[in-house]
């Protein structure tokens, strides 16, 4: 498939050197046969991915691409169907629709751009920003301690679950293709800088490392734990945290 038959002529809003441009291509790369495609974005910088695609598709409520994803696969199971969702987006207006989703366990994806801010309403805190960090909503910095959406998926019943940085454009691709082949529900957390807001979080390519491939759910709560999302010490693994294989929605409702 040539990138440029999925590329759109909408004007780019993001701004310039946004890791956001990376993870656009990696999905361009990842796509085979835009007919067999639908998208759905939130509502945030990620949610551009939308404009920028040149495939059907739909921007849903904040915090609601996984519920609006979910209708449109149940409408047409033939579809491949990718949701594309912030840290802000997902993890704090979507939790709910996002611990579920491992539940049901349909066949689609989750990609999730994570910078750890609410940067297209300059800079807010959201469920995994770091303690300390002050912006417009938290002036004295940061009080509560960021969640850990990596252990809340395995913890859900994830049958797959990955990580990525959005600079490694070959890494990300080779995970979102894998994520997009997975029979079930696939979750890939991309980790991104932002360059406008919460800088202090800009550095952690320096604890990055890439694992191999994980099928083992003890394996999988230690690489979970490796990183908290608090800081740039200790270790972040890049790659397929976990997948197994268990009933999808439609195997479960016998469609």
């Amino acid at each position: 498939m040539k990138i440029d038959k999925l590329s759109t002529k909408n004007e780019s809003t993001w701004c310039p050197g946004c890791p956001n441009f990376m993870i656009l291509e990696a999905v361009k790369k990842s796509i085979n046969n835009p007919k067999n495609y639908a998208i759905v974005a939130g509502i945030g910088c990620h949610g551009k991915m939308y404009d920028h695609l040149n495939l059907s598709g739909i921007y849903g409520l904040h915090g609601r691409p996984i519920p609006t994803a979910l209708g449109i696969k149940l409408g047409n199971p033939n579809l491949k169907v990718i949701a594309f969702g912030g840290d802000g987006d997902t993890y704090s207006e979507g939790m709910s629709h996002f611990i579920h989703a491992f539940r049901y366990n349909a066949d689609m994806t989750l990609i999730v751009h994570n910078n750890q801010s609410f940067s297209l309403t300059t800079g807010q805190s959201t469920p995994t920003t770091q303690q300390g960090y002050i912006n417009g909503d938290s002036p004295k910095g940061e009080i509560n301690t960021p969640l850990n959406p990596i252990k809340l998926a395995l913890a859900s019943g994830a049958t797959f679950v990955a990580r990525a940085n959005a600079m490694d454009l070959n890494h990300t691709t080779s995970i979102i293709k894998k994520a997009i082949k997975h029979k079930g529900f696939s979750y890939v957390e991309i980790m991104q800088k932002c360059l406008i807001f919460n800088k202090d979080m800009n550095e952690l390519d320096k604890i990055m490392y890439k694992i191999p491939d994980n099928k083992n759910l003890s394996n999988a709560n230690k690489y979970a734990d490796q990183w908290n999302y608090n800081s740039k010490k200790g270790k972040m693994p890049l790659g397929i945290i976990y997948q197994t294989r268990e009933p999808t929605l439609f195997e479960k409702m016998k469609i």
